[in-house]
């Protein structure tokens, strides 16, 4: 084809073009290679042979061109720029190719359509088997030498010294692209040169898979030669000044010694060395090329394009970036010391930092917050270890800082710090000496860190010396790590303090952190040394402290609330050895001074009490419990002196009395945080009751000493209890664990034992207390339902219902009209209800048996409105049958 190709030629050219699926464009014949109409629609929409005869009339000069995309037919064109041509890298991508498996695919696209442009350059065409074809790219590019400067060129380079004058040598004309083709001539380009057709036609566009086009742009963009961004992370020795007297450091010498076949050995293997440029591929010989090295010969850097290794794609790497990347998880101070450790590098001259003693404390096993006049011991002397001195960190830089302050938590040498939900914390007393959770903040862990690490800044003075300063952690850094999702520290699950036993059966009794089960065994009393093997008499002489002793003169109202009472005294020990919840325990009592507080005290001496008074309402019961479980460590959990009478009734308890986790909002923040539920909740008060729901999740202790003035009651068997639980705390809870010991030794019996979400924990009790000889476990039933007030109101309302209304079932106003004297009453007000009302209430307690009777809803299709009847079991609610 030649300049003379006039407009019957367009036609027929862009005929043959629509034939073949692509989309047409008219073209400036102005130099500009502007389309000739307004295009937009074109990218979506191709355009038609009527619009084709009407953009190409006879005897005007127009140029033609084609869009690419998905408008026609998911074409792309791979364009190669004269200059690419005359610097033979057309050559070098087909030898790449060649050499990475690309061969047949490559030949396909070299013989296909193909152009030759008025600048010499190569565009070649390629049609993606079902893949969206990618909008333009510049493949590959490079500086324009000064000699290839345009005027233009050179007048910006004078108003801008700084400015890059870049050459582009590959690029391609995807999606909302177009280019121009033959035979587009004459001053349709500049030059006033055609495009000519030197291969194959619009019909023979190869069909390639998207994955392998993939690899083909991969292999041209390996060719680009514009100057990469370096990184620290990936280049750490750049513009480094030089060390005196022509010392190198141990990343420069490696620099300079090491090849690049040892460095990546195991990741990438050479497949071809053109010139200076090795190219690389998958050490397994997978797939094609992957990276190159040597292409600056100035600066001999890798640059991976892949993105299925170690390696960042796209960045380059020095052979020390690499080094430290492969070899050292990208730790460059530890890849430094390593290389210094085989010889490279000049000896740097260093002015280290005077050490600061580590004060003189002592720590259990991974930690304790406590001071060393609160830490607890053994009898017979502290079962102890001293902490290593602190570790050296350079904060020099942040990035490295937090690493470092991570390597440290991950290697345990960071004492006394956790994480439990909502981030890092310590142990610690509080003023009262009970141990308590502390959340960090950031001022937490900046003054932690302070008194932990010896964390200092290098500083190079005029004279290149290195001088090692004291400087604290920056308080952004410090709120950087609270920032993180996790930390790798031991978590922390909770506080016990008594000995305890895990899930497995063992006895936690070491003092500090247990790895095993995330606790903190912080004793509320010094530990006794128990024998390796629980003896008869060492059982008989615990039996006897505990029960014959301690809890041999309160006034109990029967068995059962003995047995309840010594059950909620083993549970803290038993705690980590079941799962799911338990109950509340109730001590209440007919009058004041009749030893509630004595029998609450017990569990404060032994084990710590976390006290608080019952709330006005349910928010601020559930902000007192959040409170209690997020910060507090004591195992128990009281309620105090409820008011006298007072019917407990809370959906906020009930819901925490049946869930393994509390979750809730923290105060004063916005964070939300999860806790185990695993404490024991206790309530006191005088005739204390129960309604709705709670009595079900409630365990009664009852006493009544049946006597006036009952706080005057003398003669007891070891005297004033109090003073005694001063004297001999340690021995009571020695004693408790003992009877926990003596069970398991013996297979640790259970007694299956039905109590609803409490079912697993009732029957290991049953089978603990059992086999301690202590009657009476749950005996209270009966005596259980009559504390409820609404279960008894309502027991009766329906016995009454059944015996005057019958079965059959009845409109709730009926129901107030024949027993206004038995249906129950409005709670604040204490007048009838409505028949709404009533019948809102029923529909609350539909299905539900209050004794042996229970309400059922029944659908009156003739007055369309809900009836009632109540159905009784005849077996008294076994549940067989029902009448």
């Amino acid at each position: 084809m030649t300049d003379s190709q006039t407009t019957p030629d367009l036609r027929a050219a862009a005929r043959e073009m629509h034939d073949a699926g692509l989309c047409v464009l008219p073209i400036k014949a102005d130099g500009t290679k502007k389309p000739a109409v307004s295009w937009l629609q074109y990218k979506v929409a191709r355009s038609t042979p009527d619009e084709h005869d009407a953009w190409f009339p006879e005897g005007k000069p127009r140029g033609l061109a084609v869009v690419y995309g998905e408008v026609s037919g998911g074409v792309e064109l791979l364009e190669f720029e004269g200059l690419a041509i005359r610097e033979g890298l057309l050559d070098d991508v087909t030898e790449i190719m060649e050499a990475s498996g690309l061969g047949e695919p490559w030949a396909a696209v070299l013989n296909g359509w193909v152009t030759e442009s008025p600048s010499g350059g190569r565009h070649y065409r390629v049609r993606l088997d079902g893949a969206a074809v990618p909008p333009n790219r510049k493949l590959a590019s490079r500086l324009a030498r000064e000699d290839e400067y345009t005027p233009e060129e050179r007048q910006r380079i004078a108003e801008k010294p700084n400015s890059k004058i870049v050459r582009v040598l590959i690029e391609t004309r995807g999606e909302g692209g177009y280019g121009l083709v033959e035979p587009s001539g004459g001053t349709v380009h500049a030059t006033g040169r055609p495009y000519v057709r030197i291969a194959g036609s619009p019909a023979s566009i190869p069909v390639l898979d998207p994955d392998v086009m993939d690899a083909i742009r991969d292999v041209c963009r390996m060719l680009d030669d514009l100057p990469k961004a370096e990184s620290p992370k990936t280049a750490p020795a750049r513009d480094l000044p030089p060390l005196p007297d022509g010392g190198l450091r141990p990343g420069e010498d490696y620099e300079a010694r090491a090849d690049w076949a040892e460095i990546l050995r195991g990741t990438f293997r050479p497949l071809i060395t053109r010139g200076n440029t090795t190219y690389w591929q998958w050490a397994d010989g997978v797939g094609g090329v992957k990276a190159t090295t040597g292409r600056d010969p100035e600066r001999d850097r890798l640059y991976v394009f892949a993105t299925g290794s170690e390696f960042q794609a796209e960045v380059p790497y020095t052979k020390f970036g690499a080094y430290a990347l492969l070899q050292h998880g990208g730790n460059h101070k530890a890849a430094a010391s390593a290389l210094r450790a085989q010889g490279y590098g000049s000896p740097p001259e260093r002015r280290r930092l005077t050490s600061v003693p580590a004060q003189a404390q002592h720590f259990s096993d991974g930690s304790t917050a406590l001071d060393a006049e609160h830490a607890p011991e053994f009898e017979g002397g502290p079962q102890l270890r001293a902490v290593p001195s602190k570790p050296d960190l350079d904060i020099t830089n942040e990035a490295d800082a937090l690493d470092g302050v991570l390597d440290l938590m991950g290697a345990g040498q960071l004492p006394d710090l956790y994480k439990r939900s909502g981030g890092p914390c310590w142990v610690h007393r509080d003023d009262n000496d009970q141990p308590r959770m502390q959340q960090l903040g950031t001022d937490n862990l900046r003054a932690y860190l302070a008194d932990h690490v010896q964390s200092y800044v290098v500083k190079r003075g005029p004279d290149e010396v290195e001088r090692e300063e004291r400087e604290l952690f920056m308080p952004k850094t410090c709120g950087t790590i609270l920032g993180r999702k996790d930390w790798p520290l031991p978590p922390l699950r909770g506080i016990v303090t008594s000995p305890v036993i895990r899930p497995d059966g063992t006895l936690l009794d070491a003092l500090g952190y247990d790895r095993p089960t995330g606790l903190y065994l912080e004793p509320r009393v010094k530990l006794r040394r128990l024998q390796p093997q629980v003896t008869t008499d060492s059982l008989n002489r615990a039996k006897e402290i505990v029960l014959e002793q301690v809890l041999a003169d309160f006034p109990w109202v029967a068995p059962s609330d003995r047995a309840h009472y010594v059950g909620a005294l083993l549970t803290p020990i038993l705690r980590p050895y079941f799962h799911g919840p338990t109950p509340m325990f109730v001590l209440t009592a007919t009058a004041a001074g009749s030893g509630k507080s004595l029998l609450k005290d017990i569990f404060a001496y032994c084990y710590g009490t976390a006290d608080t008074p019952w709330p006005e309402n349910d928010t601020e019961l559930r902000k007192s419990i959040t409170t209690q479980l997020y910060t507090t460590g004591q195992p128990v959990v009281v309620l105090d002196n409820l008011p006298n009478g007072y019917v407990v009734k809370s959906p906020v308890l009930s819901a925490l009395l049946t869930a393994e986790t509390w979750g809730d909002r923290v105060l004063g923040s916005t964070a939300s945080v999860t806790m185990p539920n695993d404490r024991l909740w206790i309530i006191t008060g005088n005739a204390l009751r129960t309604g709705g729901d709670n009595g079900r999740r409630a365990m009664w202790v009852r006493l009544d000493p049946n006597c006036p003035d009952p706080d005057q009651r003398d003669g007891f068997r070891i005297g004033d209890l109090r003073p005694w639980l001063r004297a001999n705390a340690s021995t009571l809870v020695a004693a408790l664990v003992t009877l926990v010991r003596a069970w398991l030794a013996a297979g640790a019996p259970t007694i299956r034992t039905r109590k609803g979400d409490y079912s697993e924990w009732a029957s290991l009790m049953a089978g603990l207390l059992d086999y301690l000889g202590v009657e009476g476990w749950m005996a209270d039933r009966d005596d259980a339902r009559d504390q409820d007030d609404e279960l008894l109101e309502w027991a009766a309302f329906l016995e009454m219902w059944r015996e005057k209304l019958g079965a059959d079932p009845v409109p709730t106003g009926a129901i107030i009209s024949a027993l206004p004297d038995h249906v129950p009453r409005h709670p604040k007000t204490g007048e009838l209800p409505t028949a709404n009302l009533l019948g809102g209430w029923l529909k609350a307690r539909d299905g539900r048996y209050f004794g042996t009777h229970k309400v059922v809803k029944v659908w009156d299709a003739h007055r369309r409105q809900n009836v009632w009847r109540v159905d009784v079991h005849a077996d008294r609610g076994t549940g067989r049958h029902e009448s």
